[in-house]
């Protein structure tokens, strides 16, 4: 007969390992978290968090995404015109 190598059933507590917990078959040790468990869970909840942070900020704009920035007003566009000119190639700088 093979005795039980760790676990409670290893622990001598009587009543043969499997038939004390009242269910037949081979006792399993169940895993044991380790530290990489504990690290997922970490960056699951940073995951969590950073989306919860994301859906207020966007909630500040009301979910709208448009972009405004990509037609320049017309007077940025004369300026960017104005500055380009300054610095055409071939202009000698004093």
């Amino acid at each position: 007969m093979s005795r039980p190598r760790s676990g409670r059933a290893a622990s001598g507590g009587g009543g043969g390992g499997a038939r004390a917990a009242g269910r037949p078959g081979v006792f399993v040790q169940t895993p044991k978290s380790d530290v990489y468990v504990t690290l997922l869970g970490i960056a699951l909840g940073a995951m969590i968090l950073g989306c919860l942070l994301l859906v207020l900020i966007l909630n500040r704009y009301g979910f709208s995404t448009k972009v405004s920035a990509l037609t320049p007003s017309p007077v940025a566009a004369r300026l960017a015109l104005a500055m380009n000119a300054d610095n055409a190639p071939g202009k000698i700088l004093h």
